[in-house]
């Protein structure tokens, strides 16, 4: 009933069928490597929330080469560490970050130096300032003033953007794009940290909040659901495959029958011929 299969046209779809099976396969197993990594990021994420910081210097090499260079990224395990650091803060080199959206308002991500006093310094996130009130997303705000003299920063140790982007000094301010640290310290007289900090506390406190950027956790169930997606799309293809062969031998199955039919309809007639003639 089903010795069709062997025939070279069946053989063809039945590779083509198992190399997309596989293929879809491959790409569920990989998004479930997406879920795993983003579900580590996010537990990295909440435990930072109860976790006792620890001096930035042991969780991220302290950069050693010359002023304008940027020290060892952060790994991947390593970001989201809560970490603390004491400096000072260089207001003369603070950072505007462009087009970034809180609350569903475009404004400015701040980033002041924290300069250490072994040398080098670590960009600090201290968060959002919107632009000016009737302003366009563009117009450069006014930036409330981090604390004066030594202060005490504990945050979130962050990973930067790999690429570089460039950067403009506009009314006495850096501004960028995009938190490509070698771009920046290509402006800083000061060597600084391959990551940045995102404050959580300073002390003593700036008498002037700045807006909180809220930690974003990684969206994992997107990927769970594109595991089961892909894994119930090759399930299908093999479903599929099956269903058609199945037709195709029913089909052919019922056309023997249609032919064994005529034939013992003929062989009747030539009987019932051959007793007539008698």
């Amino acid at each position: 009933m089903y010795r069709f299969l062997l025939t070279p046209r069946w053989l063809g779809y039945l590779a083509v069928t198992l190399i997309a099976a596989v293929v879809m396969v491959e790409l569920g197993n990989w998004q479930l490597d997406r879920y795993r990594a983003r579900s580590e990021i996010n537990a990295r994420i909440d435990a930072a929330d109860h976790a006792v910081p620890v001096e930035l210097p042991q969780a991220l090499p302290r950069p050693g080469g010359e002023p304008g260079t940027v020290g060892p990224p952060p790994s991947g395990e390593a970001e989201w560490t809560r970490v603390t650091v004491t400096g000072r803060y260089d207001t003369a080199n603070t950072v505007l970050v462009r087009n970034r959206s809180v609350n569903g308002r475009v404004g400015f991500e701040v980033l002041v130096p924290l300069v250490l006093t072994d040398g080098p310094a670590v960009l600090v996130s201290r968060g959002w300032v919107p632009p000016p009130a009737g302003a366009g997303a563009m117009v450069q705000p006014d930036v409330p003033e981090p604390p004066v003299g030594e202060v005490t920063v504990v945050g979130r140790l962050r990973r930067p953007n790999q690429a570089e982007d460039p950067v403009t000094r506009e009314h006495g301010l850096l501004e960028t794009r995009r938190i490509a640290l070698a771009s920046i310290a290509a402006h800083l007289p000061y060597p600084i940290y391959g990551g940045y900090v995102m404050l959580d506390t300073e002390d003593p406190p700036a008498s002037t909040a700045l807006v909180p950027i809220p930690v974003r956790h990684e969206n994992s169930w997107q990927n769970l659901g594109y595991v089961a997606q892909w894994w119930i799309f090759a399930g299908m293809t093999l479903v599929g495959f099956g269903w058609f062969a199945h037709r195709e031998a029913r089909e052919r199955q019922q056309a023997n029958r249609a032919d064994q039919h005529r034939v013992d309809r003929t062989d009747r007639v030539d009987t019932d011929r051959v007793n007539g003639h008698r």
